[in-house]
């Protein structure tokens, strides 16, 4: 496992907007690409004589296969760069739409598997750009705008599949998002000699495949970051790949209002990842707005018990909008911490390491929602089953918050015992 490089001033000024702009791009993509059947899930499942439930599985194995990919992504990236594992990820994420036309369920399941492998290599190539082009003082609000993407693909996805898949078919949606997602990856070759000129050609496949993991078991602060990144995650995708769902069977919303929605949804997450993430960085208080963020997920989760044909939609819109505020927008504050809690040198491992455990928290949460589904009256109140996933969170948070505390503590204590007995001793 090797150290993160060191940031080259000028290469931050210099290259930095670029990378940003098509590294977050590059996200984005990934999600359309992942979120495309949940978006469409209500068409497809008419078409193949499935419930749309259905669609919960295939989110969790798209990220099964990005937790397995994760944990060795970072030594693919050292390998063979970052710029070129964006380009494999959109490849593989534009195969894995093309396979699942077919309509056959055991190929919509190998493709949703290319595309949980694009998914999951998104994250740590971007990482070693940015890392390497970006200043340490912005490196918080930096990660924030590029995990942007997420919910900025959430809103494409929303807006424009659902409309497609009306006016061609679903399959038609999906050849367009594969063609979206192979231009990407023509448009980023000629970056290739710049961005991945430090690539280690003697980096063996094999080796430290789960350096960052264990690496982030081992640290009690990381540790607990990442168990949260597990709870917090499992929401967040149940409420990314159920929420078109919930508004059509629920609400009896139309698919494209549904969609729109979604789309309004995620951009408030969008926007509210750029929120969290300056005012953590403001009140240097990380841990703090991940506990404020955990608290009113909770509380969301158990307001849309409820949610029927009778609510007005502005009061579904806005209920939902301050849901997707906390459940897409904790994931910049997140990063960040974790970058922080890293040992000095490996915070893309570290990185790498985190996410790890949070793709398998989303591996769990649209399954167990898909599962559980049948035990309660409605799509909306079964996230108040879910809600045990933020609570955790928190008290995790809380935990780990307590023993920083505590660690200050004596170590005030032993400073100042140390200074009483210098004093003494003259």
């Amino acid at each position: 496992m090797q150290p993160s490089e060191t940031r080259s001033p000028v290469e931050a000024v210099g290259g930095l907007s670029l990378a940003l702009g098509l590294m977050t791009t590059v996200q984005g993509l990934a999600t359309v690409m992942m979120l495309a059947l949940a978006t469409m899930a209500p068409i497809v499942a008419s078409a193949l004589d499935v419930g749309p439930e259905a669609v919960g599985f295939q989110i969790s194995l798209i990220y099964t296969s990005g937790a397995l990919i994760s944990a060795q992504a970072g030594t693919l990236v050292n390998r063979f760069g970052g710029c070129t594992i964006s380009q494999a990820a959109m490849v593989f994420g534009a195969l894995g739409c093309l396979v699942i036309t077919s309509g056959s369920l055991l190929l919509m399941a190998c493709g949703s598997v290319l595309i949980g492998v694009s998914y999951g290599l998104t994250n740590p190539a971007a990482s070693q750009i940015l890392n390497r082009l970006t200043p340490s003082h912005r490196l918080g609000l930096v990660f924030s705008i590029k995990q942007t993407g997420v919910p900025l693909g959430g809103v494409l996805a929303g807006l424009a599949l659902p409309g497609i898949a009306i006016l061609v078919g679903w399959r038609g949606a999906l050849f367009a998002v594969s063609g979206i997602g192979l231009l990407m990856a023509v448009l980023l070759l000629p970056l290739r000699s710049n961005w991945d000129q430090n690539r280690d050609r003697s980096v063996r496949l094999s080796s430290s495949l789960f350096d960052g993991p264990v690496l982030v078991w081992r640290s009690a602060p990381l540790r607990a970051l990442a168990l949260m990144g597990f709870c917090y995650s499992a929401i967040q995708l149940s409420l990314m790949s159920f929420l078109v769902t919930l508004l059509v069977e629920d609400a009896l919303w139309g698919i494209v209002a549904a969609g729109v929605a979604a789309s309004v949804v995620q951009g408030f997450g969008a926007l509210a990842r750029i929120f969290w993430g300056a005012l953590a960085d403001k009140l240097d208080k990380g841990i703090e707005i991940l506990v404020v963020i955990g608290l009113i997920t909770i509380v969301s989760s158990l307001t849309i018990l409820t949610l029927s044909p009778e609510w007005p939609a502005s009061l579904v819109i806005i209920v939902m909008t301050v849901f997707g505020a906390v459940a897409i927008g904790w994931n910049g504050v997140f990063m960040a911490e974790v970058v922080k809690a890293a040992p000095q040198g490996y915070e893309g491992a570290a990185t790498g390491g985190a996410l790890t455990y949070t793709f398998a928290g989303v591996v769990l949460g649209p399954a167990l929602y898909a599962s559980i589904h049948n035990f309660f009256p409605s799509y909306a109140s079964t996230f108040s089953a879910l809600a045990v996933f933020p609570l955790l969170g928190v008290i995790l948070l809380i935990a780990l918050l307590r023993k920083q505390a505590i660690e200050v503590r004596n170590k005030d204590s032993s400073s100042m015992t140390t200074l009483n007995n210098s004093q003494n001793q003259r």
